[in-house]
């Protein structure tokens, strides 16, 4: 499998929000830190795709995603929420593992790719509850890392 997001320590978070606007902020911040990214671009691209319907995937995980010009391959943030938030979900379950994606404005193809292999790893049962257990976001995001380098081998 190739790995169709980059994701790095700065993009993973434990957080409190309390609304979607405010788990968009901390997304934007946590693009932000990581790549560099203008958090009110982010912020306004997240915004602009939820419009379309929720990306509440289920199973308490949202998975936010837009694309931004100047980016020049998906790039993915991860906030486990200490609460969970309505997202309106299709099954009606309050949100509390967010995994944000970004990417390039013209990627058809790579943009769903990107979803598609978020999607593996949060339905994946062991994964989706290691993410739930891990102690910190270090832990999260080894966890994530190791599972994508171990599938990329």
């Amino acid at each position: 499998m190739t790995i169709h997001f980059a994701l790095n320590p700065d993009a993973v978070a434990i957080e409190s929000a309390a609304s979607k606007d405010e788990i968009f902020g901390k997304l934007a911040q946590r693009f932000a830190a990581a790549w560099d990214l203008e958090p009110e671009a982010v912020f306004e691209g997240l915004d602009e795709r939820e419009k379309l319907g929720s990306t509440g995937f289920g199973r308490g995980v949202a998975i936010p995603h837009a694309r931004l010009p100047g980016i020049r391959r998906p790039l993915a943030a991860l906030i486990r929420l200490k609460g969970p938030v309505d997202f309106q979900a299709a099954d009606g379950l309050a949100v509390d593992l967010v995994f944000g994606l970004v990417s390039p404005e013209n990627c058809g193809a790579t943009h769903l790719h990107a979803l598609a292999e978020i999607s593996r790893l949060v339905r994946d049962e062991r994964i989706h509850q290691a993410l739930y257990d891990a102690p910190d976001a270090e832990a999260m995001y080894a966890l994530i890392t190791n599972v994508t380098d171990r599938d990329a081998a």
